[in-house]
């Protein structure tokens, strides 16, 4: 599936979609340079899942952990991982196969971790089309 986005309310609203639709154990992977919406997204998505309280990029934790929903919610950001090992000391496997949902931005940096069955999410931009505009191109989903 690809969605177009010109704006950033589009992005917020199509993470709101995925999020209205997750079911528990699904694992999103969120992947697109610095600056393309990530974040946007993902705070669509946990408003999606209920979640009222404000959602960040968990960049220096590694993992922030939404409870308030009606799923968990664990939003990984593995950008500053120097070493698969720290997804190891986290307890990773207990997140991606618990009964919550699991959204990673960069997740290509810890690809030998995820599990086969997961959405692939790519945000890019296209300055030709404008500034705020986004191709969000969506695969892996039944």
């Amino acid at each position: 599936m690809i969605a177009e986005s010109f704006k950033t309310e589009d992005t917020y609203q199509l993470g709101m979609e995925l999020g209205e639709k997750a079911k528990a154990g699904e694992v999103y992977c969120l992947l697109g340079d610095l600056g393309t919406g990530k974040t946007v997204f993902t705070q669509g998505f946990a408003k999606g899942l209920g979640i009222e309280e404000p959602v960040n990029s968990p960049t220096f934790t590694i993992v922030q952990v939404y409870e308030e929903g009606r799923l968990p919610f664990y939003h990984f950001d593995v950008y500053r991982i120097e070493d698969i090992d720290e997804m190891q000391e986290i307890g990773y496997e207990d997140y991606f196969y618990g009964q919550g949902v699991c959204l990673i931005e960069w997740s290509n940096l810890i690809e030998e971790l995820l599990p086969v069955n997961r959405t692939v999410i790519t945000i890019e931009k296209d300055l030709e089309k404008g500034f705020d505009y986004r191709r969000i191109s969506i695969g892996g989903m039944e």
